[in-house]
Parts: structure tokens; sequence; C-alpha cells
């Protein structure tokens, strides 16, 4: 795969500000039960994240990389040929990061439209907090459709459930799945990019569930509840999970 860097990434920067401590945090939270090689694979994103803060994307070399990993410059390139096949692993650990991070601030909420727009805002929150690693994501994605099958289980488990509840009426899972994706990567786009006005998090999640089916004044009353916060790593409530919808698999 050949990724382009689109310019307003602006990855020719310094540096790239850090991740918001919500996620950071559980990024480097260690993965037990990985075989040798995924571990290590692990391991380079990793570093290649502290890279990347430290340097930006244009400034980060593969010797860095290794270095900051303690491993040698030879086993990056036994995982990654290229810089860009690096950026796509990031992105993919941020998003998955960002996915269960949002299912953990999720626990004990059943109704399926205020868990579809909880996931929308969260991710326009990372267009807010960390504009660079949110355009980056982006790209990424336009790039490698892995990324969205990455997060898609989540959004179509609530979607699923929306319908389920008589929430949500579509005319199609394939439909609605576009229209919510779309959406939601242009708004991180003009948030990051600085051209959004402000609540248009909530405002675009009023949009999304208003193209689900919801009626106007209750699209708005569900988008405009309190985001749930993140909770401590390692403080899931099982009980509470139970609760939440099983999520999708994958076709």
């Amino acid at each position: 795969m050949c990724l382009k860097m689109d310019d307003a990434v602006n990855f020719v920067n310094p540096s790239i500000p850090l991740l918001p401590d919500a996620l950071a945090e559980s990024l480097w939270r260690p993965q037990p039960g990985l075989a040798k090689r995924e571990r290590t694979r692990v391991q380079l994103v990793q570093a290649a994240i502290q890279v990347f803060t430290a340097r930006g994307f244009a400034g980060a070399t593969m010797q860095e990389l290794a270095a900051v990993a303690g491993m040698t410059t030879g086993t990056v390139y036994n995982h990654f040929k290229t810089k860009e096949e690096v950026a796509s692993a990031v992105a993919l650990l941020l998003a998955d990061t960002l996915c269960r991070r949002i299912d953990d601030s999720q626990q004990g909420i059943a109704e399926g439209a205020q868990r579809m727009a909880i996931g929308n805002q969260r991710y326009i929150w990372l267009a807010e907090q960390s504009p660079q690693w949110a355009l980056m994501t982006l790209d990424v994605a336009a790039a490698a459709p892995e990324l969205l099958l990455e997060i898609r289980d989540y959004v179509l488990a609530d979607l699923r459930l929306g319908v389920k509840q008589k929430a949500f009426r579509i005319p199609s899972e394939a439909a609605a799945m576009d229209m919510i994706n779309g959406t939601i990567a242009q708004a991180m786009r003009s948030v990051a990019l600085g051209l959004a006005p402000p609540n248009h998090g909530r405002e675009v999640a009023t949009c999304v569930l208003r193209g689900l089916g919801m009626e106007p004044a209750a699209a708005k009353e569900v988008a405009y509840r309190p985001l749930p916060p993140f909770p401590p790593i390692g403080e899931a409530a099982p009980a509470a999970r139970a609760k939440a919808p099983a999520r999708a698999k994958r076709g």
C-alpha cells in the first residue's frame, strides 16, 4: 500500500502534540497473550508514537524508531517496509484504542441512540484534542480500508441496537453505515483544521441521529446529554458491561 500524507496534516512540524491522557495511558497498557512477533510489532508501534510525537512524521527515521524500541533497524524492516506502513499501524492502534475506551465509557448505557451519539462525539473530540493525530487517522482511513473495518463492529452493533429498539428507521445497514462514517470523518476534518463552529460535535451527532430516523427534538435531546467520562484503566464493571449489546461479528 502506498500512503501519501496530506499536507494539511502538517507533519513537517518538529513535533506532534501529545495524545489525550485517556488514550495515551491505554496505548501503553501491556497486552498479555500475544505471540512474540505480535508483541514485537506492538512495541514498534508504541515506539513510533513516541518518535512521531517528538520529531513529527517527516523528521522520524526507521533508525530512531529502532533505537527507541530497543531493537535493531533490521527488526523494524522485518515488520514495516516504509514509514507509511508504520503510520498505518499507528493509526490502526489509535482507532482501536479509542473504540475500546469509548466502549469502556458506555458501560451500563443500553440505549442504542445514546451509544451512537457518544461514539460520534468522541471521534470528533479526538479531532479537538489532537488535530494532527486525527488528520493522520483520516488519511490512513482513506488509503487503507482496514482501518474502517477495525471500528466497523462497534458502530454496527450500536446501529443494530437502535434499530431493534425502534429508535432508528433506516433503508439499509450499508446506507446507514456510509452516512455515519462519511459524516463523522468530514466533521473530524473540519474540527481538526479549525473550520468548525462551537458545539460542532453535538450538532453533528444530532444530524446523524436524525439521518437514522429519529425525530428532531428526540435526536437533539440525546445528542446533548453529558458525555460519560472515560473510566480509569482497569476499572471495568463486568455487570454493567453485560447490559451492553454484543458486538457484531465481521462478515
